[in-house]
């Protein structure tokens, strides 16, 4: 009897510490759906709560307190731009060549709610939607027009995200092609096209720059020419004017001097006066004829001056 009593003493015992061990772990249950009510919403982000599995609200930024067991937070929205990676993807050209693109997105949650319900990922979506748009776009051009056409691409790769974006809840800002890759083969039909567009315009550069040159040397010489025959044609007509000037003055010398000496042969003793003069000069000519060795005339009567005179033709 004794040893069944303390059977049972124990029996009851463990089977306490079995219920004070249930009730301990109802109360962390408790304790820990409690905290959980407690929200702290960061910045730039926004709690989708669902109350018994329906929509309630969306909590902004700041500091929220939910009811336990009956409110969740069902989504969490991240308000940030960001970025999203396109694979690279495999694109034809409207000329049927095959190039590799990838790129990148740039969006913006701004309905948590659209972004929570109106899709299951929106991302996801976003991607797939930017690489059947670049196909499509792609599929309009020549290959060499998608190298140019790159912001042609982008925009309406925007244009497509924007109006999808609408029933997402999302913005895109932007979508930017970051590789265009056509095959090699292709490549290197494009870099001897290339080449050869720059020899081309090298040979093409350097026959207009020698073309220039021999314009500029002609027209060098052709002004240079002209300058000398119009400096020949002014110092010409400089000169004759010089001497067109020295004869005037030389007459008008010659004949103020005629004048001067008629006025003086009228004077009394002027023709005496002349007659020495005269006589004087025949002298020196005759001294200098002498000393050079010329032949000279003389009258038979070497005393007889008039008669110097006459035979020189003087008077």
């Amino acid at each position: 009897m004794i040893q069944q009593t303390i059977n049972n003493i124990g029996g009851d015992s463990n089977l306490d510490i079995v219920i004070l061990a249930i009730w301990g772990a109802i109360f962390l249950f408790l304790a820990y759906k409690f905290v959980q009510a407690i929200c702290l919403v960061p910045t730039k982000s926004a709690y989708v709560v669902e109350r018994l599995g329906k929509y309630r609200c969306t909590l902004e930024a700041g500091f929220h307190i939910l009811l336990p067991f009956i409110d969740r937070v069902a989504f969490i929205q991240d308000l940030k731009e960001e970025t999203i990676d396109v694979p690279p993807q495999e694109c034809f050209s409207k000329d049927e060549v095959n190039v590799e693109v990838d790129g990148v997105i740039y969006i913006e949650v701004i309905d948590s709610l659209k972004a929570s319900y109106g899709i299951t990922d929106y991302r996801f979506a976003a991607m797939q939607l930017a690489q059947t748009t670049t196909r499509s776009v792609i599929g309009t051009l020549d290959l060499d027009r998608t190298f140019e056409e790159r912001d042609v691409i982008s925009a309406k790769v925007v244009e497509v995200l924007d109006k999808a974006g609408e029933s997402w809840g999302i913005r895109v800002h932007r979508y930017e092609i970051k590789n265009i890759t056509p095959p090699d083969t292709v490549k290197n039909a494009m870099e001897l096209e290339v080449n050869a567009e720059r020899e081309r315009r090298a040979i093409l550069a350097k026959s207009l720059g020698d073309k220039a040159s021999r314009i500029n040397r002609s027209e060098g010489l052709m002004t240079e020419m002209i300058n000398i025959s119009e400096g020949e044609k002014q110092r010409r007509i400089n000169s004759a004017e010089g001497k067109a000037a020295q004869i005037i003055a030389i007459a008008q010398a010659t004949g103020d001097s005629i004048t001067k000496i008629a006025i003086a042969i009228e004077q009394p003793g002027g023709q005496q006066a002349l007659d020495l003069q005269l006589t004087e000069q025949y002298l020196q000519q005759m001294q200098g004829l002498s000393q050079a060795n010329r032949k000279v005339i003389l009258p038979a009567n070497l005393l007889d001056f008039k008669q110097w005179l006459a035979i020189s033709g003087i008077k």
